[in-house]
């Protein structure tokens, strides 16, 4: 069984699937990121292999950090986000006072 997807709704669904995608092509393009990408070609044949599998973890984690940040701002309302950086405070300083 299908659920019936409105005409509004449907726009919303691309509309947001769009603004992903562009969120993802923005954190690619980042200077950081393209920095990266650039000192691990040209070091590529430089370093140790297990040198290179280390930059290549940290090229791959930043990546992922940024495309996580923007497309969360594309999927979230300020407030919402706001609303979760307190959460996960809330849970840090509950972690701190337990230990």
């Amino acid at each position: 069984m299908y659920a019936y997807i409105t005409p509004k709704e449907r726009d919303e669904m691309l509309s947001t699937a769009l603004a992903i995608q562009d969120a993802t092509k923005q954190a690619i393009n980042e200077d950081v990121i393209v920095n990266m990408a650039t000192n691990l070609f040209i070091q590529r044949d430089i370093v140790s292999e297990e040198d290179f599998v280390k930059l290549l973890f940290k090229y791959s984690a930043a990546l992922s950090a940024v495309t996580a940040t923007l497309v969360t701002s594309v999927c979230l309302t300020e407030q919402q986000m706001n609303d979760m950086i307190s959460v996960i405070e809330e849970i840090q300083t509950m972690g701190k006072e337990a230990l």
